[in-house]
C-alpha cells in the first residue's frame, strides 16, 4: 500500500513557483505551499492537465495563467483574491469554479468561452470586468453576494443557457450589455436585506406592493430580448418604491413615538393625581418644558423613545 501511494505522488507535478518550467504533459499538479501567486502563463497551454491543488494561500492568478487548459474540469481557489486577464480562458472542459468569500476581482475574459461551465457562486465578488464569462455557453445559474458593485458590459455576454441570476439591489451597479445574448434569462432572485426591510414596512398594502414589484422583472424577462436594460429599470424602480415607503414608514414612526409620548406622560400625571391631588397637575403647568424633559425620565417614555423605537425604523 506504502509503494502505491508514493508511485500516486509521484504522478503529481508540484509547482515551485519562480522560473520554473511546467512540462507541457503534465496531469496533475499540487502548488506548493510557499507560491503565493500563479505568474503569467505558468500553464498556459497544458492541454492535457486535469486537476490542480491549490491551497489557500494564493492570492492572486495573473494573466493567461491557465489558458487553453482544455482538459481542466474543476478548480477549488480557496484564498484567491483577484483573477487576472484571460486566466482561464478557454478552458473548455472547465465545469465547476469554487469560490469562497476572499475573491473581489474578475478581469476581462478571465472565464471566456469556458463553454462547459455550469453554476457560480461568488459571494464575496466585488467587480467584474468585461467579457469575464463571454460564451460559457452551459452557464445556467448565477449567485452573486451583497458585496457586488460593478458588472461590466458584456460580463456575460453570448451565455446562451444563463437562466437565473441572485443578485443585491444596487444603482449603477449593471452597465449596458452585461447580460447582452443571453435569451434564456427569466429570472432574478434579490439577495441581502431587502426582503426584511419589506417585511418590516407598518402598512400590509405597502409589503404586498413591493412584493409585487420585485416580482415584475420575472414577469418581463421573458418577454424581452433585451435583458440587462429590463434589468437596470427594475432596479431603479425598486429602489424608488422602497425608499419612498421608507421616508412614510419613518414619518409613521415619529407620530406614533409622540403619542406614545403623551400617553406615557399621562399616564405617569393621572397616577400623581390620585396620590397627591390636583397640586401636581397645577404645578406642571408653570413650566411644561423643564417638566416634560423630567417626566419622560420618570414615564419610562425616554426608555422606550431611545432604545426601542430606533430597532423599528427601517435601513
Amino acid at each position: 500500500m506504502m509503494a502505491e501511494a508514493h508511485e500516486a505522488d509521484d504522478d503529481i507535478f508540484v509547482y515551485m513557483g519562480g522560473d520554473q518550467v511546467v512540462p507541457n504533459d503534465v496531469v496533475r499538479v499540487r502548488i506548493d505551499r510557499s507560491v503565493n501567486m500563479i505568474p503569467t502563463r505558468a500553464f498556459y497551454h497544458r492541454s492535457r492537465l486535469i486537476d490542480v491543488e491549490f491551497h489557500d494561500g494564493i492570492i492572486i492568478i495573473e494573466e493567461d495563467a491557465f489558458f487553453y487548459c482544455c482538459s481542466l474540469i474543476s478548480v477549488k481557489l480557496f484564498g484567491v483574491r483577484e483573477i487576472k486577464w484571460r486566466a482561464f480562458s478557454n478552458c473548455s472542459d472547465l465545469i465547476n469554479v469554487k469560490f469562497v468569500d476572499k475573491l473581489e476581482t474578475i478581469e476581462q475574459g478571465a472565464f471566456q468561452d469556458c463553454t462547459s461551465l455550469e453554476t457560480i457562486k461568488m459571494p464575496s465578488i466585488r467587480i467584474i470586468r468585461q467579457f469575464a464569462f463571454m460564451n460559457c455557453e452551459q452557464l445556467t445559474d448565477l449567485e452573486f453576494g451583497e458585496e457586488l458593485e460593478t458588472l461590466q458590459r458584456y460580463a456575460f455576454n453570448d451565455c446562451q443557457h444563463l437562466r437565473r441570476v441572485s443578485m443585491p439591489l444596487k444603482d449603477d451597479m449593471i452597465e449596458d450589455n452585461a447580460f447582452a445574448f443571453c435569451p434564456n434569462l427569466t429570472t432574478v432572485a434579490l439577495v441581502g436585506g431587502i426582503h426584511n426591510t419589506i417585511a418590516s414596512l407598518h402598512l400590509e398594502s405597502w409589503r404586498n406592493e413591493m412584493k409585487e414589484e420585485i416580482n415584475r422583472i420575472n414577469q418581463v424577462l421573458p418577454i424581452t430580448p433585451l435583458k440587462t436594460g429590463a434589468i437596470q429599470q427594475w432596479i431603479r424602480s425598486v429602489i424608488r418604491r422602497i425608499d419612498h415607503y421608507k421616508t412614510e414608514h419613518k414619518a409613521l414612526l415619529k407620530e406614533a413615538t409622540t403619542l406614545l409620548e403623551l400617553a406615557l406622560w399621562k399616564a405617569k400625571i393621572e397616577k400623581e393625581k390620585e396620590s397627591l391631588g390636583d397640586v401636581i397637575t397645577k404645578k406642571a403647568k408653570i413650566d411644561v418644558q423643564s417638566k416634560r424633559s423630567e417626566r419622560r425620565i420618570t414615564s419610562g417614555a425616554n426608555i422606550v423613545i431611545k432604545n426601542v423605537l430606533p430597532f423599528l425604523e427601517l435601513k
